[in-house]
């Protein structure tokens, strides 16, 4: 059913009969002259606009790839080599892998202990006189530490901080014997 055109109108005899009339292609083309021009006019306004803006952000985007190609910045972090200062030192485990193993595993400690306290009413002076003693030796932890910053590592200062700490797990210990003893009391009242 469906036939090529060419081989249609090649097999269509032609009409030598047919003329145009004179002039016929100069008016067609003069026609046209005038209906192009208006027409890529109309369309050339209402996209000049669009098309500056396209233009413009190419051309920045292409110039900001090639500033971060051709100037790469340069992180901070990766650039300064590895110098301990007195002024980075933050605690202790700054200093060496085994003090931050040493300091780690006493505040582990010591915190695990606190989280085992049970407060009550009954309790509640006891253990509150030995958190202000925490809190004591807490600030005091926080003084040895300003020192290490201001004066750099050195033995006794690194003793002191350890000493500080295993004094705070004492404390807790303590106090944890301290309340069993306490609840053990309030037992044998409550049992009399």
């Amino acid at each position: 059913m469906g036939q090529n055109l060419k081989d249609l109108f090649k097999n269509q005899p032609k009409d030598e009969t047919v003329k145009m009339s004179e002039g016929h292609e100069a008016r067609f083309l003069q026609k046209l002259d005038e209906a192009l021009p208006q027409v890529e006019s109309a369309r050339s306004n209402r996209f000049r606009f669009l098309n500056i803006a396209a233009s413009t952000i190419v051309l920045l985007g292409l110039t900001y790839g090639a500033i971060k190609y051709f100037n790469p910045t340069i992180d901070p972090i990766e650039s300064t080599p590895e110098v301990v200062t007195t002024n980075k030192i933050k605690s202790m485990g700054d200093i060496s892998p085994d003090l931050k193993k040493v300091e780690d595993f006493y505040l582990a400690s010591i915190n695990l202990e606190l989280s085992k306290v049970k407060l009550t009413p009954n309790n509640k002076e006891l253990v509150d006189g030995y958190i202000e003693r925490l809190k004591e030796l807490n600030a005091e932890y926080d003084n040895l530490t300003i020192e290490l910053n201001e004066n750099g590592p050195n033995e006794d200062t690194l003793d002191a901080l350890i000493n500080n700490l295993k004094l705070r797990l004492n404390l807790v210990m303590q106090l944890k014997e301290k309340l069993q003893e306490f609840s053990d009391s309030v037992l044998e009242q409550e049992s009399i």
